[in-house]
């Protein structure tokens, strides 16, 4: 696969891995980030084709980093590597328009999957988290008709990005 494409993780040991798989499928990685500013100002110079992102990153989440990187650059196609299965992760993901939600748990060959089908054109979303996807759309994008106000979004956010409860409460 000739693409080139951005990594964020506030991890380096992940990065090094995931630069290590796409290499290793001659997707050329023209750059790392450990927070989602980072990623958006990779995105801003580089305009890759793909952003893998971590969605708990400090300064900028994945899901957030994901919407400025849309913004900067429409034409890179996102994933979010992470360890969240919880329903709301995957709606704020869906609702930004993420082309693929891989868990961290999964085998790498699940991640290269992901990243085939994605610059394809198609979506991944990791099977055990498939079911949110249907009742995220036949909800109209609304969990289960909850709609969560924009301090409790915020804070939502904060926990994503790995903030402590008294972080939060700044």
């Amino acid at each position: 696969m000739n693409c080139t494409a951005l990594i964020a993780d506030d991890h380096m040991v992940v990065r090094q891995g995931v630069r290590a798989l796409l290499e290793k499928a001659d997707v050329h990685v023209v750059g790392e980030a450990a927070n989602g500013r980072e990623a958006c100002e990779l995105a801003r110079s580089h305009h890759p084709d793909l952003a893998l992102l971590d969605l708990s990153m400090p300064l900028m989440n994945g899901v957030d980093a994901s919407r400025e990187i849309h913004r900067i650059w429409p034409d890179t196609k996102t994933i979010l590597l992470t360890v969240h299965a919880e329903r709301q992760f995957v709606y704020e993901a869906l609702r930004a328009k993420v082309k693929g939600y891989v868990l961290k748990s999964q085998a790498a060959d699940d991640l290269m999957r992901a990243v085939h089908e994605v610059m394809r054109g198609a979506m991944y979303i990791s099977p055990s988290v498939t079911g949110f996807l249907f009742e995220f759309a036949s909800s109209n994008g609304k969990p289960n008709g909850v709609t969560l106000s924009p301090r409790e979004r915020q804070m939502l956010r904060l926990v994503a990005e790995g903030q402590t409860t008294k972080g939060c409460a700044k």
